[in-house]
């Protein structure tokens, strides 16, 4: 039997089978396609009530990546423990899933905007504090409150599938296993990144490494990008617990926090990085320096996240000394995970990606040393003495 395929169509009879919607608001509602690698399509009722429904693309099999199943666990996950209702309201709000249709419905937050355009689109080279501080202070919840909870581990841990966001391939991108047959199936600029990523042995050796350190301990993100964080319209007046919600929880899992913590500064350096002044003449450093939004007009926003993340949840240095080296190393990863998309969607590694591969090279191999150069303060300044202060 084929697949039961969403359209613009057939959304509205679907949401009405579902006792989403009634008759009546069939006739008065609007349907938006909303581009995204999924179908996504925006459901407005009368008074402005939204739905956003979604469903994975399919194979030419008729077959899904199951990613929506994850998300939908997630979800599970916090209405079957009713002590996690802290946390709930910082995540979207999934109202449905059809695991054989890969269809997932959720209440549409019309009153946010994702972080990233805020930062680009809006207010260029604007960073507030405040939220820099509540994207920290909400990860920080989520991971504190669920840390080292061995029933919460079992039940995030049911699908055959946990191996997918700990596995070495999720995390290496397949850099581990470089054949010839590859250099048939790349762009151009694709050998280039290869070559200068092999160039490093240091480079494979610290990703194995930090492979190995991989130390699941509570709820994960996975994805933690700033555009899969939004924004309160209210930020400016709304308490700080109150203006953030993280979505897309397709990669949610039993992970590593520094992970999510590493992911989120690496999408705010893609911000300096992509701004860049580069060219043929122009060294590495200069053009870093050139930048348009350079790094230290992030330094501010950066410290702030971490030291609300650290204010929040202190005791993961206690668990894990070497967290803000993990951090940077994570950071690093995600880089290198950057660079790799956009070779597989956009077929382009420039001088851009050559000074990325340069900084996440940096960032796995000494990470250490690499925590003034993104911060601009020591490591021992984000000590739990000094917290207050940073």
């Amino acid at each position: 039997m084929p697949p039961f395929i969403l359209s613009s169509q057939n959304v509205l009879e679907y949401l009405n089978s579902l006792n989403l919607c009634t008759t009546d608001e069939q006739s008065l509602s609007k349907i938006e396609l909303k581009p995204a690698k999924n179908f996504n399509l925006l459901v407005t009722f009368p008074e402005s009530r939204k739905l956003l429904v979604k469903q994975e693309r399919h194979n030419p099999e008729g077959k899904t990546a199951g990613e929506f199943w994850r998300e939908w666990h997630i979800h599970e996950f916090l209405r079957t423990f009713p002590e996690l209702n802290d946390i709930r309201a910082n995540l979207s709000e999934a109202v449905y899933f059809h695991s054989e249709n890969s269809i997932i419905i959720f209440n549409y937050l019309d009153n946010y905007q994702d972080v990233m355009d805020f930062y680009v689109k809006e207010n260029l080279n604007s960073f507030p504090l405040k939220i820099a501080r509540a994207v920290g202070n909400t990860l920080a919840s989520i991971h504190g409150i669920s840390v080292n909870n061995g029933e919460y581990r079992e039940f995030l841990q049911t699908r055959d599938d946990y191996s997918f966001n700990t596995s070495s391939s999720n995390f290496n991108r397949g850099l581990d296993r470089l054949t010839p047959e590859i250099f048939g199936k790349v762009p151009a600029d694709g050998l280039r990144f290869f070559a200068l990523y092999q160039r490093y042995d240091s480079l494979g050796q610290a990703i194995a490494e930090l492979i190995n350190a991989f130390t699941p301990c509570c709820l994960t993100h996975n994805d933690l990008k700033l555009n899969n964080i939004l924004l309160s319209l209210d930020w400016e007046t709304a308490p700080d617990k109150q203006i953030i919600r993280l979505i897309d929880w397709e990669r949610g899992n039993w992970g590593d926090p520094a992970n999510d913590l590493g992911t989120v500064i690496a999408s705010y350096l893609q911000i300096w990085l992509y701004s860049m002044v580069t060219g043929k003449s122009i060294a590495i450093d200069e053009s870093l320096r050139l930048a348009a939004t350079p790094l230290y007009v992030l330094q501010p926003s950066l410290r702030e996240l971490v030291n609300a993340y650290l204010t929040q949840f202190p005791e993961i240095l206690e668990y894990r000394p070497d967290f803000l080296q993990r951090v940077m190393q994570f950071c690093g990863l995600s880089l290198i995970t950057a660079i790799q998309a956009r070779l597989q969607y956009e077929k382009s590694f420039g001088n851009v990606g050559i000074c990325m591969l340069q900084v996440a090279k940096s960032l796995l191999c000494r990470p250490e040393a690499s925590i003034p150069t993104i911060f601009g303060v020591e490591a021992t300044d984000f000590s739990p003495a000094n917290l207050s202060i940073v």
